[in-house]
């Protein structure tokens, strides 16, 4: 995993890439998405999460931990760069914005992260993922947008290869700017 040049972490995506979309008003309301994700995600499945800083990333975060009955408090591995929660699944959430585009990985245990995933072991989700995702082929990718109110959100959502039908029913609005 050391040497390879994976492209510019801070990169987001186009929302014109996404087909799927979901309006929310408040905190409150991503949070609730997220709890709903948790009735959709099992282990074995990533997430990649896009966005900008405040877009409300670990709040969806937080909300999918409630919905698994994680205990602990939930907060952002900026500075850590992995957490890991346990509650009915156990959930490794990373953080990257602090990596730089050729760090090796295997130092902050990517490596056994990715094992346990391809074991079905551990939910995986991955805030400012662009380094990870070579190695996630399958994955759901969710992109977070400011709304146009203070709160309100514009979550957009893809599947690679393909969005999954549970996930895609808690994204009622067809994207109209999606060029996929």
């Amino acid at each position: 995993m050391s040497g390879e040049r994976r492209g510019d972490p801070l990169q987001l995506p186009e929302p014109a890439w996404f087909p799927r979309l979901r309006t929310v008003a408040s905190a409150a309301e991503t949070r609730a998405l997220g709890r709903a994700l948790a009735g959709v995600l099992a282990p074995g499945q990533a997430v990649a999460l896009h966005g900008p800083l405040g877009a409300g990333k670990t709040c969806l975060v937080q909300g999918l931990c409630e919905g698994l009955q994680v205990a602990d408090e939930v907060i952002s591995p900026t500075f850590t760069l992995v957490n890991r929660y346990a509650g009915r699944v156990v959930v490794d959430h990373l953080d990257f914005y602090r990596i730089e585009p050729d760090h090796d990985l295997t130092d902050i245990g990517v490596e056994e992260i990715l094992d346990e995933l391809d074991r079905e072991q551990t939910l995986l989700v991955v805030e400012w993922p662009n380094l990870l995702l070579p190695l996630l082929p399958v994955r759901l990718e969710l992109l977070a947008e400011l709304g146009p109110q203070a709160e309100s959100r514009r979550w957009y959502a893809r599947g690679v290869p393909r969005l999954a039908d549970p996930v895609a029913a808690l994204f009622p609005e067809a994207n109209p700017s999606c060029s996929c």
